[in-house]
């Protein structure tokens, strides 16, 4: 047996629902057709866009590339031959036939692209011969429907062929004809192929629909199914529209029929044409819809049945039902046979009918009028093939095929058959993916006999092609092609399931034991070898087929029928125990069983037997070909006298030995031997047995066949099981008949039951049992056990006798009862009645007036009657309800109306019999009348289809019995209610979403209440869901979008699959959004689940009663495999060096889901989690930073994976030299403490006395100390209430827009040239404008864009340049800046993770164009918001600032304060100073008011001109207002006296080499003194130092800006350098720290500095208002009166996007991208420089403190954990505590903006459009562009190479048009 054959027998002994056939599949595209070549066995598939070429074992050989095509389905001729002014755009080439041309040894592949054109391909290779598309009869149909097209080749000789075409056309009737005739001829390049073959003015090889036709019906088309050639004929079937039907149809609904077109092959001009209406009929219902249609050859059976000779073709069709529905066919199907001579009979009685002048053409859609026959004498024989008269003709009468196999679930789509020696065999493939076998032998001899699962749940295609040596058939759908074969009779394993299966091709080889064709077994030919009958089956028979266990081996006769000669010797095989030889006889064969050891044990668990099989054996093959059952029992084990004769072996029992025996021998007495039912000793039941608890009797049993004990037999005993108790009476025999239990009592413990059932036996001679029913028991009883009341104990069973004892006050039985005849009650006495009723609960105890309530009364004695039971409540009648009434313990009433208008509380009461005081009870509790009512419902809407969860609100809504709740007529189920609200599900809507009142019915009360209103909504809908697909074990998160989610309390998604429903839970998070966990679903074990995944047979969602989601239909949801994980190996244990990655791998961890959304994967290292990297079959983790063992744990979708454990251990393994040197080490170590603790003994006595001296000088620092901290406590307090108030009504001065953009893109540069008009030469202007142009290329630009960042020479500003003019000439295209930018991140993500840079760092600097022009992309779209919600809180917090410092000293020189948030920028010392108010005389008008101003005696000169400034011009932008260097301070002392005030003049102090400036202090002025700010002049006074003032003061004012210039990061101190010409160095407050010099002011003399710092928590805590409302502000989602910004939400779910694309799970990740992207790119810099967004000046202390604040908002975004210690910057420590809840923020404000609705790229492009029109004018593009190409004259070689290599650019010539750009700005220059 060769290899391949083994391969098959593997294949055919699977079951059927294994699908291990040889399959090809596709994933990136849909298959279509299916061709097999009849010599070679290759397989052709078409497909979209693709021709494969196949072996016939399914082996891929070549593939052809037929798309997609730059097209438009309005080009008409093809874009190929002219110009199209339509748009063109890839699209698919749908392969829609697929012939092969054996005359021109090609394939004819015809596609949807080009108006239709087709492709001839060489078979071997695929190599495309030509491509006809140069002329209209090229253009066979432009329809995109794969299977609307038929195709037949008719040969005529080797030079030429027919192609006969039938194609839908899509309403295009001017350009395609529905049917033609073309030429095939070899050379595919020639004029003639493809054309028709006959065409004149008049007439042609061609059908068109007439547009009058498509007029009337617009949607009329003619959808070919199936053609084939037989004689001289050539036949369609077609589905067209039935335009009759259509139009009578008011609905609108279409109407199909099917037609059988028929016409002459040698017919130039189709006068032949021909069409007949086909179908069947089953059970009067008709099935008009075909769907395939296959022609063949009938088998011998069939033709006899069809009285048609076996070469006559038959035409196998499938029809569907009804005439509705073409593209989506009902399920409802029918398999029909047509006998081609029964067609063409009918075609010719109409022909001649018609010829003999009889009706009309009948041809209405294409005829369009109806035209009469003529009448000629021509006569009509078989091979008519029509005349230019009396054409085309249509039949009337429906040709009706022969019903043969219906099917109404799985829905027949395709069709194929072929005879098998003398049976017709059809196979038919179903839209559920199976295919089904049929034998057909006659119409009414129709079986189904195999259903083989080929593609679970992919409906199979219309072409199925049987192998060439019809072994095998090509089943195709559209993912896949597979080859099954066309039997598998091995899966058969015995001869009545092989014979049985009714599967023509199988019989049984009888020595082979096997089932098979009859070609495959070997001498099939001789007599009984081979069987196809099934009553021909080898039977074997065993005489005896019994043996016990305990018999030696015994001659066995086996008679055999139905065997082929077996004179090669036959054995006897034993089932796996024993084979022994066998003797054939004439008749028999014989052989011995085995013997008693080769026996298995036979116990009492398995039954007394054991059933084996007995095989014949042939010597021949090798092979068991016959078997038989064979029994061996063992009788000893049956324990009873009825299971041992009841025994179908031979087994008897021996009465007086109590044992079961299959020798009767070994019974002691004959009369002892009992082999029948009869003879057994048995208990008879004769009725119940009932034992009173604790009273002595005897119990006497009838019994049969008891035996006598004998001598040394013990006698008879009782044997009782009570509670798990065994109790043991003696019995007397009383004879054989009868057994009696000796005087004994019962009892068994605990009062929770008043009787109990009791097991007993009967025993002889201690373990003998008698025979007894199990279900035969006695019952015990205790009157007293749970009829404690008299009312109980009456109402007890009347066989138990029990009555109630008045004296003792219990039940009992009469005769424990003293004076019984008074004393005793029974029901046996008449007019009984228990005394003292007793009320314990009466329940409700509220109703409504109205009543109707039904009132619960329990308690005891409360009656044996109901009609012997008077209540009243409350004063009210209450009539019983006798249904409900349990005897003596509850009774129930109903409430009868109060009359009372308001009646008071009230208790129960009852009567029995009469109201006399020993019958009569009433109630501790009382019974209340109260009137309910509501007054809200919660949810107040919810879907028209009802199953809302309501919960009304309001008072006494408990009350009553019972409550009926309405929405307008409809009754609302209850669910439970409480004294404030009834809980109820809300019915259906009869009138659809509308609002509906509510209406209460409590019992007989009605109460409404016309303030609430429950409004009924629309249904919910469902439009997407994203993703649409899961695994296995569900547990993914699925988003979905519909309308109305909301309005759902508690929505579920489910999944059906296999008769098996799982659920999952969903969250609503708006109306239109939805996020749901995937249910899972369970598949077989043997099942198989494709790479393309399965869907499940329901998907849809429970959302309350909404029965229209449960499945949705339009959406197809797919199921892929679980992923699996391996573990680390038998240890399960790796170990890895740190640093290492760790590699997990497994299997479909990236299942082959269409879209970008992957599985989310969390993997755990001990509880760290790692960054990932997923591919299909592996996770790459990367290298985790613990040491030590830890277990691994990945998590995903629910699952849970453990491979083992991972150990990472450090590479530090000691050799042996190393071990000794640390040795020696650790020795010399030792010695050197022991000389260090003595030399430390020998210090701590030097140290004590040092510590006395510290101590007197730490005392006195301690004191200044707290004299320091007390300070800054108290300006903590009151500073913050006088900030707050001083901040009111300050105007806000904002740039605008242009200003803004300017100082963010270009800072520093205030004349830039994109402000200035360009003035350029005309022919440079156009230049410069193409180089626009080509910026509007994306490749263009991006190529440019990364050939300049691959530069060297290519600078950090240089990068920042090019962002920046780059943002500046896309201004006016913001849609197109912002794709670019996308691609530009995409390609730094790609270059980040490529570099295996951690992902962290992506964004953090600006080291690449995208980043600037990341920030200036927001710096552009967030002006807006900026000023209308983020600008004042920032300004608000600059000005605290500024205010806060300048109310203490701020060192001129250094730029130190007192105040300060910035440890750098701190004064650490003490500085006198005193707080003056000033009268500061307007300049712009002399006799203005006198504004007060507030300065520091301290203050500078220039920084009291500053302070007045500022109070003078308050409100009023920095730059229009004069500057502190162009004004003189003037102090007036009355009208006369004005001194003018300067930082330096000649009386400016100077000590030793250091000059101090000038102060208010210095000059002595007072508080409340005048001064005024007047222009700059040279006042006689200081004219001497003049010079050197302007000079110094020059000097330090200029260091002053460079430290707060707005290129400063950080707050620096200037430098302070000696006067080159008088060598002084000036100071302020504070002197240089290096000086060494200890006199006032100067650093040397301060304390401790460090105490100091709490003055930076007294600044920070006045300043943290303002800076928790900033933070607030920029990190919340909702803001006053302004959305998020679009920019946000867009560029966030980018980053998400872009790390899904890569499998970046790690939220960290995320959260990082995020906030380098936004806060870190845009709020950082604004919050530094609050200069680039308003028109103020900023200082020096005020740039730390904000530099401070930036920190802090960095450190606020920043996912890593800050441990903070004493060493920590002071200004990590200042927000410590404020950081974590900033956090929290930032978390809050990351998750909000995830949660928002997806922004459309349309509604982002729409909002960019509009931000461009905005500022479109607001710089000059031309000038930006002149700056770029700067860029392009540096680099010119560079770019002009890369534009080369790109494919793209090469293909549009972007490099010519480059080149001609700078040739036109060289020959200017």
């Amino acid at each position: 047996m060769g290899p391949l054959q083994s391969l098959f027998l593997l294949i055919c002994t699977l079951r059927k629902g294994a699908s291990l056939f040889p399959t090809f599949a596709v994933s990136d595209t849909s298959l279509t057709h299916l061709a097999v070549h009849k010599h070679t066995g290759d397989v052709y598939l078409g497909a979209v866009n693709r021709i494969f070429k196949l072996s016939e074992n399914l082996t891929e050989l070549r593939s052809h590339l037929t798309g997609p095509i730059a097209d438009n389905s309005s080009c008409y001729p093809p874009p190929s031959v002219r110009v199209c002014t339509h748009k063109l755009s890839p699209t698919d080439n749908v392969n829609r036939l697929l012939l092969i041309d054996y005359t021109g040894k090609r394939v004819v592949a015809c596609g949807s692209v080009w108006q239709g054109i087709c492709q001839f391909l060489r078979l071997d290779d695929l190599f495309k011969l030509g491509e006809p598309h140069h002329r209209k009869e090229h253009y066979l149909s432009g329809a995109r429907e794969a299977d609307s097209m038929a195709g037949v080749i008719v040969d005529q000789d080797l030079e030429q062929s027919k192609l006969f075409i039938g194609t839908s056309i899509d309403g295009k009737s001017e350009y395609f004809p529905t049917l033609s005739s073309r030429r095939l001829v070899q050379d595919e390049e020639s004029a003639e192929m493809f054309r028709l073959v006959y065409q004149d003015e008049f007439v042609s090889s061609q059908i068109k629909v007439p547009s009058d036709t498509l007029s009337l019906h617009p949607s009329f088309d003619i959808y070919y199914v199936y053609g084939f050639v037989s004689k001289i004929f050539v036949y369609f079937l077609t589905l067209q529209l039935d335009t009759q039907q259509t139009l009578l149809d008011a609905t609108g609904e279409k109407f199909f029929t099917s037609k059988i077109v028929r016409m002459c092959s040698g017919d130039l001009e189709f006068y032949s044409y021909v069409e007949f209406p086909i179908g069947c009929t089953k059970d009067g219902v008709e099935y008009r819809l075909i769907q395939s249609a296959y022609l063949s050859r009938p088998g011998q059976k069939l033709a006899e049945a069809l009285g048609i000779p076996e070469d006559e073709e038959v035409l196998f069709t499938v029809f569907s039902q009804g005439q509705k529905n073409r593209s989506n066919p009902p399920r409802e199907s029918v398999l029909c046979l047509f006998t081609l001579s029964q067609i063409n009979l009918h075609i010719k009685m109409r022909i001649q009918s018609c010829y003999h002048g009889e009706g009309k053409l009948s041809l209405p859609w294409l005829l369009n009028k109806e035209l009469y026959c003529i009448s000629t004498p021509i006569r009509i024989h078989d091979a008519f093939c029509g005349l230019a008269l009396n054409q085309p003709i249509g039949g009337l009468q429906v040709i009706e095929g022969i019903p043969l196999l219906e099917e109404k679930v799985d829905g027949m789509a395709s069709v194929a058959a072929y005879s098998y020696n003398e049976h017709s065999v059809v196979f038919v493939g179903t839209r559920a993916g199976t295919l089904k076998k049929i034998r057909v032998n006659s119409p009414t001899d129709v079986a189904l006999y195999e259903s083989v699962p080929v593609v679970i749940g992919k409906p199979i295609l219309r072409d199925m092609v049987f192998s060439p040596d019809w072994q095998s058939i090509y089943i195709l759908s559209e993912k896949q092609v597979s080859k099954v074969p066309v039997e598998s009779c091995q899966q058969y394993n015995s001869c009545i399931s092989c014979l049985g299966s009714g599967d023509p091709h199988c019989g049984w080889c009888v020595l082979h034991n096997r089932c098979c064709r009859r070609s495959e077994c070997e001498r099939a030919e001789e007599p009984n070898r081979f069987t196809a009958n099934i009553s021909q089956c080898v039977h074997l028979e065993v005489t005896p087929n019994n043996a016990s266990v305990s018999v030696p081996e015994q001659m066995l006769t086996l008679s055999v029928r139905n065997v082929p000669s077996l004179s090669a010797g036959v054995t006897c095989l034993f089932g796996d125990m024993a084979e022994s030889e066998a003797t054939i006889g004439d008749e028999n064969i014989h052989c011995f069983s085995p013997s008693a050891p080769q026996v298995p044990a036979v116990i009492g668990g398995s039954g007394a037997i054991h059933t084996i099989q007995i095989y014949l054996k042939s010597k021949e093959t090798g092979l068991t070909f016959a078997s038989s059952d064979f029994v061996f029992y063992n009788c000893s084990v049956l324990q009873s006298c009825l299971s041992c004769v009841s025994s179908p072996y031979s087994c008897h029992w021996c009465k007086y030995r109590h044992l079961c025996t299959h020798k009767a021998e070994e019974c002691s007495f004959v009369e002892g031997r009992v082999n029948s039912t009869e003879g057994c000793p048995e208990i008879i039941p004769t009725g119940e047995i009932l034992i009173p608890v604790g009273v002595v009797q005897p119990i006497t049993l009838k019994a049969k066949n008891l035996p006598q004990p004998q001598s040394g037999q013990k006698n008879y005993e009782c044997v009782f099981n009570i509670q798990g108790k065994v109790q043991r009476v003696p019995a007397v025999r009383f004879n054989s008949s009868s057994v009696q239990c000796q005087n004994t009592s019962y009892t068994y413990e605990g009062n929770e039951s008043g009787n109990l059932s009791v097991g007993f036996s009967i025993v002889w001679d201690g373990h003998f049992y008698i025979d007894k029913p199990s279900s035969f028991k006695a019952l015990l009883y205790k009157c007293p056990a749970q009829r404690e009341s008299c009312g109980q104990c009456l109402k007890a069973d009347p066989r138990f006798e029990c009555g109630w004892c008045v004296s003792e006050g219990k039940c009992l039985l009469r005769q424990y009862c003293g004076n019984s005849k008074t004393n005793w009650m029974h029901l046996s006495k008449r007019n009984m009645r228990c005394s003292y009723p007793r009320i314990s609960e009466i329940q409700p105890l509220t109703g409504p007036r109205e009543g109707g309530t039904k009132v619960t009364i329990t308690g005891s004695n409360l009656g044996l009657h109901y009609k012997e039971v008077w209540v009243q409540v409350a004063g009210v009648q209450c009539t019983s309800v006798p249904s409900e009434y349990i005897s003596a313990e509850r009774f129930v009433c109903e409430m009868e109306e109060s009359l009372v208008p308001s009646p008071a509380p009230g208790v129960v009461e009852l009567c029995i019999g009469d109201c006399s005081a020993e019958y009569r009870s009433h109630s501790d509790q009382l019974y209340t009348f109260v009137t309910p009512s509501f007054h809200a419902v919660s949810p107040n809407r919810g879907p028209s289809s009802g199953g809302t969860h309501l919960t009304i609100s309001g008072r006494n809504l408990d009350a009553g019995s019972s409550v009926t709740v309405l929405l307008r007529d409809s009754e609302c189920q209850f669910v439970r209610r409480t004294l404030r609200e009834i809980i109820c599900i809300s019915p259906f809507s009869s009138q659809g979403p509308k609002p509906a009142h509510i209406t209460l019915r409590i019992d007989k009360s009605n109460i409404l209440n016309m303030d609430v209103i429950y409004q009924y909504t629309e249904d919910p809908t469902i439009s997407q869901l994203e993703p649409a697909w899961s695994i296995l074990n569900g547990s993914t998160w699925i988003t979905v979008s519909g309308t109305h989610l909301s309005t759902i309390q508690e929505p579920q998604v489910r999944a059906k699959y296999s008769g098996i429903e799982t659920i999952n839970s969903c969250q609503a998070v708006n109306d239109t959004l939805m996020l749901c966990k995937a249910p899972g679903i369970y598949i077989s074990n043997g099942e198989a689940v494709q790479e393309e995944g399965l869907q499940p047979d329901e998907f849809g969602f429970i959302l309350d009663n909404v029965t229209s989601l449960r499945t949705l239909n339009s959406t197809i949801f797919t199921y892929y495999h679980n992923p699996t994980l391996e573990s680390f190996g038998p240890s399960g244990t790796l170990e890895i060096k740190p640093g290492s990655h760790v590699i997990l791998k497994g299997k479909n961890l990236l299942p082959a889901a269409p879209g970008g959304a992957k599985l989310n994967y969390t993997v755990l290292i001990g509880d760290q989690p790692c960054s990932l990297t997923v591919s299909d079959t592996q996770l790459l983790c990367d290298s985790p930073s613990q040491t030590g063992e830890h277990k691994v744990t990945i998590l995903v979708g629910g699952m849970q994976f453990s491979p083992g454990s991972l150990r990472i251990y450090a590479d530090s393994s000691l050799t042996l030299p190393a071990i000794v040197g640390i040795g020696a080490g650790g020795g010399l170590l030792l010695l050197a403490i022991i000389f260090v603790l003595i030399a430390y003994k020998r210090k701590t006595r030097d140290a004590d006395r040092t510590l006395k001296r510290l101590q007197m000088q730490m005392d006195n620092l301690e004191s200044r100390v707290a004299l320091e901290c007390k300070e800054a406590f108290a300006e903590l307090q009151t500073d913050i209430n006088e900030l707050t108030n001083n901040m009111d009504g300050v105007k806000i001065p904002f740039l605008d827009y242009k200003t803004y953009a300017m100082r963010v893109l270009f800072p520093g540069i205030e004349d830039h040239p994109v402000l200035k008009e360009s003035d350029v030469p005309s022919n440079v202007e156009k230049a410069l404008r193409l180089f626009g142009q080509l910026l509007n290329n994306k490749t263009f630009l991006l190529t440019f864009i990364h050939t300049l960042e691959s530069q060297r020479s290519f600078s950090m500003r240089d990068r920042g340049n090019v962002a920046s003019l780059t943002m500046v000439a896309l201004q006016g295209r913001m849609e197109y800046a912002t794709v670019l930018l996308k691609q530009l991140l995409s390609d730094l993500i790609e270059k980040n993770l490529e570099s295996k840079n951690h992902p962290k760092l992506l964004l953090r600097r600006t080291e690449s164009v995208a980043e600037k022009m990341l920030t200036n992309w927001f710096t552009f779209l967030l002006y807006k918001f900026l000023k209308e919600c983020a600008g004042e809180p920032l300004f608000m917090l600059f000005c605290a600032i500024k205010q806060q410092m300048e109310k203490g000293p701020i060192d001129a020189i250094t730029g130190e304060a007192r105040y300060s948030l910035s440890e750098d920028k701190l004064i650490r010392q003490q500085i006198d100073y005193k707080m003056l108010t000033l009268s500061c005389v307007c300049p712009d008008s002399e006799n203005g008011t006198e504004i007060p101003v507030k300065v520091l005696n301290c203050d500078t000169i220039t920084q009291t001109k500053d302070k007045l400034l500022d109070a003078v011009y308050k409100g009023i932008p920095h730059t229009q207002r004069p500057k502190a260097e162009d004004m003189d301070l003037e102090w007036r002392q009355g009208r006369i006296t004005r001194i003018v005030l300067q930082d330096e003049d000649v009386t400016t102090k100077i000590e030793y080499d250091w000059k101090r400036l000038n102060t208010l202090a210095h000059y002595q002025v007072t508080d409340g003194s005048t001064m005024a700010l007047i222009p700059k002049q040279v006042s006689a006074y200081n004219i001497t130092n003049s010079f050197t003032f302007t000079r110094s003061l020059s000097r330090y004012e200029s260091l002053l800006r460079t430290s707060s210039s707005p290129d400063s990061l950080r707050s620096r101190a200037p430098m302070i350098t000696p006067d080159q010409e008088t060598g002084t160095k000036l100071w302020h407050l504070v002197k240089n720290h290096d000086h060494s010099d200890n006199k006032e002011g100067d650093r040397g003399s301060k304390m401790v500095s460090e105490i100091y710092l709490t003055r930076l928590l007294a600044t920070k805590g006045t300043l943290q208002k303002f800076v928790d409302d900033l933070f607030e502000t920029v990190f919340s989602t909702a803001h006053r009166g302004s959305a998020l910004p679009l920019a946000i939400k867009y560029m966030f779910d980018f980053l998400d996007e872009q790390a899904e694309r890569r499998q970046i799970t790690d939220p960290d990740v995320r959260h990082t991208w995020k906030s380098n992207c936004l806060p870190l790119r845009f709020w950082v810099n604004v919050i530094k420089n609050p200069q680039f967004v308003f028109d103020i000046h900023k200082n020096s202390i005020t740039d730390a403190c904000l530099s401070v604040v930036a920190q802090t908002f960095m450190d606020s975004c920043s996912t890593s954990e800050h441990r903070l210690g004493k060493d920590s910057p002071s200004n990590k420590l200042l927000y410590a505590k404020d950081i974590p809840n900033y956090k929290t923020w930032v978390e809050r404000y990351y998750r909000d903006i995830s949660k928002m609705s997806a922004i459309s790229d349309q509604d982002m492009d729409a909002y960019l459009v509009e931000q461009s029109r905005l500022h479109a004018n607001e710089f000059n593009s031309l000038s930006a562009l002149s700056e770029l190409y700067f860029y392009v004259n540096k680099y010119q070689e560079e770019i002009l190479t890369a534009l080369d290599r790109d494919s793209y650019c090469r293909k549009h010539k972007l490099r010519q048009r480059l080149e001609q750009v700078i040739n036109m700005v060289s020959s200017n220059s």
